[in-house]
């Protein structure tokens, strides 16, 4: 049952190693299509016909039946991630150092929160971490810890900047004496393009959604300086107190980058700690012909960089980096029985000091791997690549009267709608085409031509194909917009049908 020392083990562990491969290899890597097709009601019946725990195992416990079972019902439905027409998401294929390096980490389950449970993976995350604060010039002070994910490294940047603006101004020590009175106060500023998680990090620090506030964007959905210097004064002078800017270096529908530079010179100037969201453009530092656009992030006092988008690693890999190390001390919890003073002064690291989990995996490693096998050059040539797809697909859209690009690409999403050519009588013109373009997203996935995803511009329903697989190209791209087109003019033949019907059934 474990992996040991035992030959009968070892022995067991390649054989299932073995079974497994085969079954991946045939449900999904040798998939046709981005995904099968199958409805979420065929699926869920398939997994609802046998307990989950059974009381004793089925087939008298044979293996490799097990998995062929699982494979057939589970992998065979699921998304294809490494198919050049699963499009919809920053959900990126992983490179295959990633994948190997996941079975090493499940089989020696590593914990990083202390170093008696992870010895050289402490040190590996720490060698990793310092590498990538070099990466973003974030200067000698500079320390990091890895994450989940932006989710918790934008709340940890928050959590920072909230923690420090409060022990700077009133001597608050929020760790151990929770919100001070003037919270209520507090605002945190973002561009109106900014993720979620900016509003939902706020709830969770007990300051409420109500205390971000919104910039305008530029035509490029890039934050405007002049307004948020603007909205800086007014809230001051309004009696407000803006503790923290976060800057979005990459958003996920138009992967616009704000402008690093402006922003942290107003931070600076107003004395607010700047958090930069890089979860989807950081990899452009790998770049030689891009990373320009991130000029500027060295001056961010926290950022948030995500390695299971542009860096291709198995999910979850991220990691949050600060410029100065001594502001992880308003986080920082000892514990007897894990991580003792007394840990610190013999020189023992126990990274649970810097992050909000405490049993966590030893995800550094498929990073480290993964730089070591392939090289800088190979993932600054990747991004260089689907740089280059979102833009020639932009152009293929461009030509195509019946599809509408709603903006140039900054990065590897392309953002369009189908634009039909007629619309029934007593139908509105725009939730016509919202209409249409619902439908043909769920029909091009049902029919498993390809996985698209969809979002709202100015009110309008949009489709959106977020190019992160090195694996897609213009040839792969150009089938899919021809699918787009083709689909809508059926679906828009089927709908008007339908309206008709439904007139004729009502008797107007």
């Amino acid at each position: 049952m474990f992996l040991s020392e035992s030959p009968q083990s070892q022995d067991a562990y390649r054989g299932l190693m073995g079974v497994l491969s085969d079954v991946l290899i045939k449900e999904f890597a040798s998939s046709s299509k981005p995904y099968s097709g199958a409805e979420p009601q065929q699926v869920a019946e398939a997994l609802q016909h046998r307990p989950v725990c059974p009381e004793l195992p089925e087939e008298e416990g044979d293996v490799q039946s097990l998995l062929e079972r699982v494979g057939a019902e589970v992998l065979r439905h699921s998304a294809v991630v490494t198919h050049p027409a699963c499009a919809a998401h920053l959900h990126c294929p992983p490179l295959m150092m990633s994948a190997a390096a996941e079975a090493w980490i499940g089989a020696t389950n590593q914990s990083m929160d202390s170093w008696d449970q992870s010895m050289a993976g402490t040190l590996l995350e720490e060698e990793l971490i310092g590498w990538l604060c070099g990466l973003y010039n974030l200067g000698s002070s500079a320390d990091g810890v890895f994450t989940s994910g932006g989710t918790q490294s934008n709340l940890m940047g928050l959590l920072l900047a909230r923690n420090h603006y409060a022990w700077s101004k009133w001597g608050w020590n929020v760790q151990k004496r929770g919100l001070p009175a003037a919270a209520c106060r507090m605002r945190v500023l973002c561009s109106e393009a900014a993720h979620f998680t900016v509003k939902q990090s706020a709830a969770l620090m007990g300051l409420g959604e109500q205390s971000v506030i919104s910039i305008e964007t530029d035509d490029r959905n890039r934050m405007r300086p002049e307004a948020l210097e603007r909205r800086l004064i007014e809230l001051e002078e309004g009696g407000l107190l803006p503790f923290a800017i976060v800057a979005t270096a990459g958003t996920t529908d138009f992967g616009s980058i704000d402008p690093l530079e402006e922003l942290a010179a107003v931070a600076e100037q107003y004395g607010i700690w700047l958090h930069v969201d890089a979860a989807y453009g950081g990899a452009l530092a790998m770049s030689d012909r891009h990373s320009g656009l991130l000029q500027g992030i060295g001056q961010a006092d926290s950022m948030t960089v995500d390695f299971h988008k542009g860096f291709y690693q198995a999910i979850s890999c991220g990691a949050f980096l600060v410029r100065d190390k001594a502001r992880f001390q308003s986080i920082r919890l000892n514990a007897d029985y894990l991580n003792p003073e007394e840990d610190e002064d013999e020189g023992v690291p126990n990274l649970v000091i810097k992050s909000l989990s405490t049993t966590r995996r030893f995800d550094a490693l498929k990073l480290y791997l993964s730089l070591q096998h392939y090289g800088r050059r190979a993932f600054g040539e990747m991004v260089d690549h689907t740089v280059a797809t979102a833009r020639a697909t932009a152009a293929l859209i461009r030509e195509e009267n019946g599809l509408e690009l709603i903006a140039e690409p900054e990065l590897s999403t392309v953002v369009f709608r189908y634009v039909p050519a007629w619309c029934p009588a007593d139908v509105e013109e725009g939730e016509w085409s919202d209409e249409l373009n619902n439908a043909i997203r769920s029909r091009l996935m049902s029919k498993g031509w390809a996985v698209l995803a969809r979002t709202s511009v100015n009110g309008r329903r949009c489709l959106k194909l977020t190019l992160l697989n090195p694996r897609t190209e213009k040839k792969h791209t150009a089938i899919i917009v021809r699918k787009v087109i083709e689909t809508g003019e059926i679906l828009a033949r089927e709908l008007a049908a339908s309206i008709v019907h439904k007139g004729e059934k009502t008797g107007c």
